[in-house]
């Protein structure tokens, strides 16, 4: 791996010669600020519409830069999607379609028709990916957070940062969030520290540092991934404002496989959004104060849908379907925001579709690095949509052979302009989605539109193939006996567990254990 990195630097200071060194010695190249949030919803933020979680500084950051409106993450779950940001590839072609760590094969066993596929279980060390492509640019790099990329030889430093902060191969804080944090790569703060805050004090002290240079620098929240935790100041407020149940209303609505939140009005995960969005502030005004607002990009957006089924079905993310590990738009469809003040209007907003994949060549093509077409084959630069104008129409696809604990099945999913095929492999059925006048998926066209619904398959099809996608195969193990056993309980007793466990939040007395989660410092 080293021999390897010492190629790419000459290869890259041949080019900068053989360029006249002009992106080695531009001028005033932009810093970049990088912000990934773990499960975060399309409409987790007041400026996508939620009327119960406040994110004045995220809304902020929005308004300054441009929305993209459809912007999606490469995956429903989130190692697959962190990689394709790192590689600007598409998820079947670089390997990693699962979230690190998760069974496959027949390690899988619970109750399901197909065996999961295997899928790589770390970032490839043969790629050049984006941090590494910044670094070879002249960039100071730095990574604070979650990682879930594998772990040793697979760090945030052995891909192209020169500096890590907390990441590591899991994908969940060990400690939770609020100190001891229990990370081996950082250390604990004070007894109660907040871990979203302390990641946003960290970026800022490396911005601090590091402002009299071109500066990549990724912070990249665990939240608002589970545990869900909260400080009981944050949960007062949010359960005193959570919209009232109407009478008789159910909270959960069983969507095939499990009961899909169908109201936000979670109380401990509205406080975890009030907290990553005092982070987001807390960097904003690192930049304001350094004078460096100008001439720094950021970027905002989060790894999959939010969790309105399995973990703690903490969200909804209507008027979309499904969420995290779901194959509708609730699971892949998020907040896209790119901020360049003086380069890209303020509230500006694109509908153009785009990917985590187009975040490479968008990050080379604005600093002014050379393209590397052989690397990020899936991404396209979105400076003509920054730019006002548009990108020539594209296939997008998504590839996840596997199950998950949010109820997602293993399908595939390719969007063709307005249309959207979901393949799914347990019977090899299709579902079609006209999304610029369904875009909760309701109406299934894939009998109304046989011929269309025909040709997309195959396409999709031609495609994973053509990338050595892997495949879910029949599990010889399955009991349909089981499995319907199973389905009746999940219709039962578990959519009436979430039920009561999830009003007894908003109870006045309710609380989780004696010190928050470890936030109050002072022990009761």
């Amino acid at each position: 791996m080293v021999m390897s990195h010492i190629l790419r630097l000459a290869s890259v200071a041949l080019l900068a010669i053989a360029a006249g060194d002009a992106f080695a010695v531009a001028p005033n190249r932009p810093n970049v600020v990088f912000i990934l949030v773990d499960d975060l919803g399309m409409h987790d933020l007041s400026i996508e519409g939620s009327q119960f979680y406040q994110t004045p500084n995220v809304d902020q950051l929005a308004r300054g830069g441009m929305r993209f409106t459809q912007g999606y993450a490469n995956c429903r779950v989130c190692s697959p999607s962190r990689a394709s940001i790192q590689l600007g590839k598409f998820t079947a072609r670089h390997g990693i379609t699962q979230w690190i760590g998760a069974a496959s094969g027949k390690a899988w066993d619970r109750d399901d028709r197909l065996l999961p596929a295997e899928y790589r279980h770390d970032l490839p060390s043969e790629d050049v990916g984006l941090a590494e492509a910044m670094q070879e640019g002249g960039y100071q790099t730095f990574f604070a957070g979650k990682w879930h990329l594998g772990g040793d030889g697979s760090l945030p430093t052995d891909h192209g940062f020169d500096i890590n902060v907390g990441g590591h191969h899991r994908g969940s804080p060990p400690g939770g969030y609020f100190s001891p944090y229990k990370n081996p790569e950082m250390e604990d703060g004070p007894d109660g520290e907040s871990l979203t805050l302390r990641l946003a004090d960290e970026t800022s002290k490396f911005i601090q540092t590091h402002k009299d240079k071109p500066f990549f620098a990724m912070l990249s929240f665990y939240t608002v991934h589970g545990p869900v935790q909260t400080t009981n100041e944050l949960w007062k407020k949010y359960q005193a404002s959570a919209p009232e149940l109407p009478e008789g209303a159910s909270r959960f609505k069983v969507d095939r496989t499990l009961p899909v939140r169908q109201v936000q009005d979670h109380p401990i995960y509205a406080g975890m959004i009030e907290t990553m969005d005092t982070a987001v502030g807390r960097v904003m005004k690192t930049l304001d104060d350094l004078g460096l607002a100008d001439n720094t990009i950021v970027i905002f957006t989060s790894d999959n849908g939010g969790v309105s089924s399995g973990d703690a079905f903490s969200t909804s993310n209507l008027p979309l379907r499904g969420g995290k590990g779901r194959q509708w738009e609730g699971g892949i469809r998020e907040p896209y925001y790119i901020r360049y003040p003086g380069k890209v209007p303020a509230n500006s907003t694109c509908d153009t579709p785009v990917t985590g994949a187009d975040f490479y060549p968008t990050l080379l093509d604005l600093c002014g690095l050379p393209a590397r077409p052989e690397q990020h084959v899936d991404g396209v630069s979105l400076v003509p949509c920054l730019d006002g104008g548009d990108l020539d129409a594209r296939p997008l696809y998504w590839h996840y052979p596997h199950y998950d604990n949010q109820g997602g099945e293993p399908s595939s999913l390719y969007r063709e302009g307005k249309w959207k095929l979901i393949h799914y492999y347990e019977d090899g059925r299709n579902e079609l989605y006209d999304l610029s006048v369904d875009p909760a998926e309701q109406s299934d066209l894939s009998l109304t539109l046989p011929v269309r619904t025909k040709r997309m398959a195959a396409e999709l099809d031609q495609w994973l193939r053509s990338v050595d996608a892997k495949f879910p195969e029949p599990d010889p193990r399955y009991d349909p006996v089981r499995g319907e056993a199973k389905f009746q309980r999940i219709h039962t007793k578990v959519k009436q567990r979430l039920e009561d466990e999830h009003a007894k939040m908003l109870q006045p007395d309710w609380q989780p254990n004696a010190d928050w989660w470890g936030s109050r410092i002072t022990k009761d």
